[in-house]
């Protein structure tokens, strides 16, 4: 199939098919006289592989980490299972992060009572010290 079939199928634009070609995540099967690339079931495999543990939380760098673990006759589940855990430790600290975000919004939301000029948001005054 050509890259643009590739992408409907996976739900991704061309444009991410090609950026992950260029970063080394992905290759056609074979290029054409043409100039056309053309992808198998692998690409499909992979492209699903990449878009799955993007949801994860996985960045591009890991999903590549983790392509290569697959591949190694030498890797052992372990090594994937600390990635997943180390991955889970990084989430775990985002959400944190995040609460302690909402929290402070939150009360700086509850000084404001939405009415007056901004000149007078208290909103805008907080952030502004």
């Amino acid at each position: 199939m050509k890259i643009g079939e590739l992408a409907r199928q996976i739900g991704v634009n061309i444009q991410t098919v090609r950026y992950y070609e260029r970063i080394g995540l992905l290759h056609p099967d074979r290029r054409l006289e043409s100039g056309y690339r053309e992808y198998g079931k692998q690409a499909v495999d992979k492209l699903h592989f990449i878009k799955r543990a993007q949801q994860l939380g996985f960045t591009l760098k890991e999903v590549d980490e983790l392509l290569s673990l697959r591949v190694d006759p030498d890797t052992t589940c372990n090594e994937v299972h600390e990635r997943a855990v180390h991955k889970i430790t990084d989430i775990e600290r985002k959400i944190a992060d995040l609460q302690r975000m909402k929290l402070g919004l939150e009360k700086l939301a509850a000084q404001c009572s939405g009415i007056g000029p901004t000149s007078e948001c208290p909103i805008l005054d907080a952030l502004e010290g």
